[in-house]
Formats: structure tokens, sequence, C-alpha cells
């Protein structure tokens, strides 16, 4: 089953993400917010 795993690692290509993608993740997780209270966690997303 190892064998498998690593034969695909050895097939990837290099990613290239677009400029934007890297920009819209880089402003979702400055906007993203994570509030917890007690037990319980919230996500916010701040616009």
């Amino acid at each position: 089953m190892a064998k498998l795993y690593f034969q695909d690692l050895k097939n990837l290509k290099k990613l290239n993400p677009d400029k934007e993608t890297i920009n819209f993740l880089l402003a979702y997780s400055k906007a993203l917010k994570v509030i917890t209270s007690g037990n319980m966690k919230f996500e916010v997303l701040q616009n």
C-alpha cells in the first residue's frame, strides 16, 4: 500500500497558482476570525 502513495508522489506536477488565487486566499485569511465561546467555535468572515 505504501508503494502506491510514493509512486503517486513522484508523478506530481508542480502547482503554479494564479496571482488572483493567491490574493483571494490571503484576503480570505485576513478577514476570517475564529471566536471561541466556552467549548464552541464560531467562524466569522469580516468584510
